[in-house]
């Protein structure tokens, strides 16, 4: 997990099926290269970075049923 500091000013942005109930959701930011993603409930937490072809294969993977 790297620092959120880092992306203090990184566009953060929730899906849009996320209602504002507070309930479980990740929120993504796109910074040069790669795709960072945190929880929304405690974005202090910090951060996971990973490659645009990861993120896809997740998404794929969560559409999929398989995570």
């Amino acid at each position: 997990m790297g620092s959120t500091q880092n992306l203090a000013n990184a566009p953060w942005r929730k899906s849009s099926y996320s209602g504002n109930t507070g309930g479980e959701c990740l929120e993504v930011a796109t910074p040069t290269g790669t795709v960072a993603i945190r929880d929304s409930k405690d974005p202090d937490l910090g951060h996971l970075r990973i490659t645009p072809n990861a993120f896809r294969a997740f998404v794929a993977g969560v559409v999929g049923g398989q995570v």
